[in-house]
């Protein structure tokens, strides 16, 4: 058996203009600093086995406070890392709008069948995603990583259709806990986006 604590990184200079960072390696802000703190914080009494990470600097920040609370070393992963999303890489969604409104649309439909122009397949990142989490044993563990791919993978795990995540689990917060339990192959939802504090 196995607890999953999945955590998306602290927050961006991107988040204000709400822009697609995707692959980019964009920095935290002092508010994602701060996040990154009070996660460190929570880790320290969470009774941690491991800390994972994905190799995007966000995320590594992110967990290396966490690790560093919990007297772990910070195990990182590039299959843990965010969605490339193509032409839409830093862009806003007017931005995208004006760009290419007919993909844009298909993405808002059904985000999984019509991934952004460039972008990667939702479906080959949930299989990342989770090939990464299945070699993850035993204990409870934290996995920083980043929305889109938390999201889809948590679809796939959870038997729901990939292209829901946009509407089933619509925000998933900066720093907050999504915790599933996995066990013979199966998964629990023990907790979805709830604060550290």
């Amino acid at each position: 058996m196995t607890d999953l604590v999945l955590v998306r990184h602290g927050q961006t200079v991107w988040h204000a203009e709400n822009r697609y960072a995707g692959v980019s390696d964009v920095a935290l802000t002092d508010e994602g600093t701060r996040q990154a703190e009070r996660l460190a914080v929570w880790a320290k009494g969470a009774g941690l086995d491991a800390v994972w990470s994905s190799t995007l600097s966000r995320a590594r920040i992110t967990a290396q406070a966490s690790a560093d609370a919990a007297g772990l070393d910070l195990r990182v992963d590039a299959r843990l890392r965010e969605l490339d999303f193509g032409r839409a890489e830093g862009l806003t969604k007017a931005e995208q709008e004006a760009a290419f409104p007919a993909e844009r649309a298909a993405f808002e439909a059904d985000p999984a069948a019509h991934p952004l122009p460039g972008g990667e397949d939702p479906h080959a990142a949930a299989e990342r995603f989770i090939s990464c989490l299945a070699e993850i044993e035993g204990g409870r563990v934290l996995v920083v990583a980043h929305t889109t791919a938390i999201r889809l993978a948590l679809c796939r795990l959870l038997g729901l259709p990939l292209g829901e995540y946009r509407r089933l689990l619509p925000r998933l917060d900066n720093g907050a806990l999504t915790e599933i339990r996995l066990r013979d192959g199966r998964a629990a939802l023990l907790q979805y986006n709830s604060p550290t504090q």
